[in-house]
């Protein structure tokens, strides 16, 4: 077993610069003949959007776990270590695949995963798909199938080569409707890019009350920005289900991911450009 540390910050300032580090390591890693699967210890802050990026950008053929602690290892009762046992047995499955998240005696697939707690060990959900399975006396009992993997190879070298090229990902930022919402915000982000801004705006991701209903003002400002050339995703605020479509629909895409992964799945599509 090797181990080697690539970062060590707090997840909350999660950002590129470390997600490009990390997914080249996870390819050298993966690429080697005698390397199964990897684990990934991780903050629990931006769990979700690590594993989603790794998962986007990679696709893997053999495991990645990424596993957390919600105690700290000086608690009297941590659960760090456990988490860590369970996501090892999870790496080791014959059949394993994918990037997925382990807590909490659970295995979540990285597409679902959300943290929906501030503090309860089990603090992650996969919403209405549902855990991928679940980790008893160390055997992985699986519900539904791995996550979608490449046909060929050990990762998606077209994907990883662009992100490894690229010094940011592409300016996409996101807002949420809520009540007394206005346009002000993205009007300033337009005013920005339009002033030469060193990263010009590219996206941005709007997470809407309900079924993607987005309060009159704020729709008025980014129906603005996309026809100005600015991509704009509505998703939803809610916890559970994902936007329809319906008729009178007058943003142009709509994303079934939560806002913080359809953020970085805008982000990487625009990269692609």
């Amino acid at each position: 077993m090797d181990v080697e540390q690539v970062a060590q910050l707090d997840s909350k300032d999660m950002g590129f610069s470390v997600w490009k580090a990390l997914a080249a390591r996870v390819a050298f890693h993966l690429e080697r003949p005698d390397v199964k699967g990897l684990v990934i210890t991780h903050g629990t802050d931006t769990l979700e959007e690590t594993a989603f990026f790794l998962q986007s950008v990679l696709k893997p053929t053999k495991p990645v776990v990424l596993t957390c602690a919600m105690r700290p290892a000086t608690a009297l009762v941590p659960d760090g270590p456990q988490n860590l046992s369970d996501a090892v047995a999870v790496a080791r499955h014959t059949d394993a695949q994918g990037v997925v998240v382990v807590c909490a005696g659970q295995v979540h697939c990285a597409d679902d995963v959300t943290k929906v707690h501030t503090y309860r060990l089990d603090a992650f959900d996969s919403g209405d798909a549902g855990p991928l399975g679940c980790v008893e006396e160390g055997a992985v009992r699986l519900f539904r199938p791995w996550p979608l993997a490449l046909a060929a190879g050990y990762v998606d070298a077209s994907i990883h080569a662009r992100v490894q090229a690229s010094l940011a990902l592409p300016r996409v930022v996101m807002l949420t409707s809520h009540a007394d919402m206005d346009g002000l915000m993205v009007e300033a982000l337009l005013a920005q890019s339009d002033s030469g801004a060193a990263q010009p705006l590219r996206g941005i991701v709007v997470a809407g009350t309900g079924n993607g209903t987005l309060h009159k003002d704020l729709e008025a400002a980014l129906l603005k920005a996309q026809a100005q050339g600015i991509r704009v995703v509505l998703t939803s605020r809610c916890i559970r289900g994902r936007v329809l479509t319906h008729l009178g629909q007058r943003l142009s895409e709509v994303s079934g991911l939560s806002p913080v992964k359809s953020r970085i799945a805008l982000a990487l599509a625009l990269l692609a450009d």
